[in-house]
Formats: C-alpha cells, sequence, structure tokens
C-alpha cells in the first residue's frame, strides 16, 4: 500500500481508550490450507487458513498453524519466508516428499477476481498425528480452533481436520467457504454441525438457509439445528451483521471506503484474524468487530492479503492491545 493511504487506515491512537490490562492471551489453532495464488504480476502467498495465521501472529495472538506443503518445491519455500516474515511459528506446517505446494491461478477482470484452484496439493494430505503432537507442542490448552471447507476436499485432510476440531477444547470457528468442489449441503452440514461460531458471506447465507432452514424459518432455524452459538455475516462493501443464537442482530457496521482499491484478496481473512486475535486477548467485542471492519477494508488497498511489510501492522495490533476488555469470558 502506499504510505499516504496506509495512513489514512492507520487507527486513531487518541480516539481510543488506555489499555486495559489482561491475563495473557490464549493460543489459536489454525488449521487448513497454505498455498500460493499466481497473480498475472507474480506469486502471492495465500490460502484462507494462512492468511488468518500469518495476520494473527503478526497481531500478537498465540498461534498454532497446522498445514501441510511440499518438501522442497520454491513455492513451499516462499511460504516459509512469509510466515516467518510475519512472526508465524512454522513447526506445525507439514513437509510432504510426494506432494507439491498449493496453487491457485487468479483471473482478474475488473471488480471481480476468478481463482482456478488446483488439485491433489500437499495440503490435501495434512497428516493427524503429527498435527497433534504439533498442537500438544504448541497450544496444548488453546482457546480456539479455526477451520474451514476448502481444506475438506480431500478425504486425507477432510478426515484430520474434523478429528482435530472435534478433540480441541474452547471455541470452535468456521469460516465457511462454498468454493467449487467443497460447495454441497453434506460438506456444509458436517462442518456446521463440529462449529460453535460461524463466518459466511451474504450468498452463502443464503445458501445454507434454502439447505437447512425450509419453509422461510430463517436464521434463528439454522443457529437451532446445529447449536450454533454466533453467526458472523460479512458483506463487502456494505459492511457485516453479527447475529446471536437466537438469530438476533448483536452487532453490526457499515463498510469502510478504500479510495485506493488494489483487490479485495483476503479481505474477509483480515476481519477474522483481527476478531479472533480480539477474542483471544479478551477484547470487548463491538470494539473489536469495528477495528476488524477497518482492518479489512485496509487490505484491500494491498496487493495480496497482507501489506509486504509487516511493520505496517505494527499501529494494528498497538491498537488492539488499547481496545476495552470485554467482561465476558469468549
Amino acid at each position: 500500500m502506499h504510505a499516504a493511504s496506509l495512513r489514512a487506515y492507520e487507527p486513531d491512537h487518541a480516539a481510543r481508550p488506555a489499555v486495559v490490562a489482561a491475563a495473557a492471551a490464549r493460543a489459536v489453532v489454525v488449521i487448513g490450507e497454505a498455498l500460493v495464488d499466481e497473480f498475472h504480476d507474480g506469486a502471492v502467498p495465500g490460502g484462507a487458513p494462512f492468511n488468518v495465521a500469518r495476520s494473527l501472529a503478526a497481531l500478537g495472538a498465540p498461534t498454532c498453524f497446522i498445514s501441510r506443503i511440499g518438501a522442497t518445491d520454491a513455492h513451499a519455500a516462499l511460504l516459509l519466508e512469509s510466515a516467518g516474515r510475519y512472526g508465524l511459528a512454522t513447526a506445525g506446517m507439514q513437509r510432504d516428499p510426494g506432494h507439491a505446494t498449493g496453487r491457485v491461478s487468479v483471473h482478474e477482470s475488473a471488480g471481480a477476481h476468478r481463482f482456478e484452484i488446483h488439485g491433489n496439493a500437499a495440503w490435501d494430505h495434512i497428516a493427524i498425528v503429527a498435527a497433534q503432537q504439533a498442537i500438544a507442542e504448541q497450544a496444548p490448552r488453546a482457546g480456539f480452533v479455526y477451520f474451514g471447507s476448502l481444506a475438506q476436499r480431500g478425504p486425507m485432510s477432510r478426515a484430520s481436520i474434523r478429528a482435530l476440531v472435534g478433540q480441541a477444547g474452547g471455541l470452535r470457528f468456521l469460516d465457511l467457504n462454498l468454493r467449487a468442489g467443497v460447495d454441497t449441503r453434506e460438506l456444509a452440514g458436517d462442518s456446521l454441525a463440529l462449529a460453535d461460531w460461524v463466518k459466511v458471506n451474504d450468498e452463502e447465507l443464503a445458501t445454507l438457509l434454502a439447505w437447512f432452514a425450509p419453509a422461510n424459518q430463517g436464521v434463528p432455524a439454522l443457529m437451532d439445528r446445529f447449536g450454533l452459538q454466533a453467526l458472523l455475516v460479512t458483506r463487502g462493501a456494505a459492511g457485516y451483521q453479527m447475529l446471536d443464537g437466537q438469530g438476533r442482530v448483536v452487532a453490526q457496521g457499515s463498510g469502510v471506503d478504500q479510495p485506493a482499491m488494489v483487490d479485495t484478496v483476503g479481505a474477509g481473512d483480515a476481519f477474522t484474524a483481527l476478531l479472533l486475535a480480539g477474542l483471544a486477548q479478551g477484547r470487548a467485542l463491538p470494539e473489536t468487530l469495528a477495528l476488524a471492519n477497518r482492518y479489512a477494508a485496509m487490505v484491500c488497498g494491498v496487493r495480496g492479503p497482507l501489506p509486504a511489510d509487516a511493520a505496517a501492522l505494527d499501529p494494528w495490533r498497538a491498537a488492539l492491545r488499547a481496545l476495552p476488555a470485554s467482561g465476558v469470558q469468549a
């Protein structure tokens, strides 16, 4: 991002309350794909879980990232370098000698992108025993676990992810992404059944309601069917809404304009990461959501899901720590 536009999106520390002393942040376990997005002008590290994990680490949240990459290919080296740049530990990134690091070809057009996600990548083969060992070493009492749907496309990773989430303590956060190949009712239902909190966009919510809330019963029926505690709906330029277990809107915010728009890749992941970092650090939910909304807008002003210079996230880490403490245990 250009310096001028970055300053426009830096948090206003003067408008924030003083830092509130809080207990040590609880760890977040993030499970899923790490891959390379291939744009017309070069390769950029990506994958929603990897985006979330890097942001979490840079924002000061203890993070254990579970994924699988190639053993020796150049894309694997790019991902490891990027993880290190943002302070993300790589012990949970398994090395696969038989499968290459995942790739996504990004076909760009005005106002939209089409993603061609290549098959049988290393992240389709996450091994459960190695993952369990990494979690036991890095986050034995994690407060949160994040998982998505894309990494469940292959049977091995699907089985590993579901077992790991099922074994996890703390809050289970599902980032449902109904892309081609993982846009089935069965996969969505199985994933929702594991989750406490769920994040979707407007279109995905409409699909879920058609599948699981017949006769126009709406969000309350969806929440009740799967025992969900919260639903976060991201609406692009229209902002966001958070609904509770009864389907009532408990927080919402308008979209934040980004005059120096580059692309929207990773904006939703940025929102999720700052939200989880705030929960992990015991920050108040309404203020955390508002800051997450601004953080997502900032990411729309950079190429790919994160600023190339990790130092650009320092003001956001400080602003997150300055938010008031929550009076409720998440």
